[in-house]
């Protein structure tokens, strides 16, 4: 077996998409169904890529990086957050739905002639995976949601969250990713289990160049009371068989945030992760694997 990585860049509504194919060619050569991987918020679809290399073997695996993440850089001509906060939470909340994600998603598999494929989403991804999953249920065979659930609207966590979020948006000096163990840091509300530097120091780097826009924005759409609303809707109306994976110790996302979620519709099958958190595909790598190909089996 031959594992092959496959990197380009495609236009999806105006923004350049980077997008990598990870495939293992076998001596058959037969077609393999197709495995879109989705990241969550900050980050890009670098950490997907051991997961990807792992179930090459059963499927081509498709990484890309949502816009104005990771290898994904907006427009040069995008403002980038020189308004007020007023002004800049009315006209972020506009452009940054996270159902014009979900239609990115669409155009990009149109683009790339992929009718029906596997989607495996983590985090804000799962967000917006669980809308497409609702918007072209026709297009999938079945979705892993990671790390995912309903929450409650408090406006006053909310109005702290959001302030306190633009700060940690705007204050990203470079420099930090030169200070030794700083990834590890960065990381340490994030895990159980810890990673490599290699590993952190790539989420910090991606968090450190997200763009302001994409990264303000998707929080004030993800976290608000809307979202309190449509997300649980979007769980009760699932037709696609779909896996909802918890970390037992997520701060980010509790795990009893995703048990709820899996109540309110019995095409989804829960489970917790143990000994893992917000990224138990990296935490326990073995477990998580065994968990999806026995879902997708």
């Amino acid at each position: 077996m031959k594992t092959t990585e496959k990197t380009s860049y495609i236009n999806v509504n105006g923004v350049e998409h980077y997008y990598e194919w990870i495939k293992t060619s076998n001596s058959t050569e037969k077609s393999k169904p197709v495995m879109v991987f989705l990241h969550g918020w900050g980050g890009s679809g670098r950490y997907w890529e051991s997961t990807a290399k792992e179930l090459s073997e059963e499927f081509d695996c498709l990484i890309y990086d949502l816009r104005g993440f990771g290898r994904t850089s907006l427009p040069k001509s995008q403002p980038k957050g020189e308004k007020s906060i007023s002004q800049t939470s009315k006209n972020l909340t506009d452009d940054y739905e996270l159902v014009t994600y979900a239609e990115d998603l669409k155009v990009l598999l149109d683009a790339l002639n992929l009718d029906k494929v596997y989607i495996n989403a983590h985090s804000t991804g799962a967000s917006i995976a669980a809308l497409f999953l609702n918007m072209y249920p026709e297009r999938l065979e079945k979705a892993i949601l990671t790390c995912s659930g309903i929450f409650e609207y408090d406006e006053k966590s909310f109005s702290t969250f959001h302030k306190f979020s633009r700060y940690v948006v705007m204050f990203r000096p470079k420099w930090l990713i030169k200070i030794p163990f700083m990834g590890r840091i960065f990381m340490a509300r994030f895990l159980y289990k810890s990673l490599p530097d290699r590993i952190c120091n790539d989420f910090l780097e991606d968090f450190l160049l997200a763009d302001f826009d994409a990264a303000y924005g998707t929080v004030l759409t993800s976290v608000s009371k809307e979202a309190t609303e449509w997300l649980p809707e979007q769980f009760q109306r699932l037709t696609v068989p779909t896996l909802l994976v918890a970390g037992e110790y997520d701060k980010i996302i509790p795990a009893e945030m995703g048990r709820q979620a899996a109540k309110l519709n019995e095409n989804i099958e829960f489970i917790v992760m143990e000994n893992t958190a917000h990224f138990p595909m990296l935490e326990d790598r073995e477990k998580y694997l065994e968990r999806v190909l026995n879902f997708v089996a």
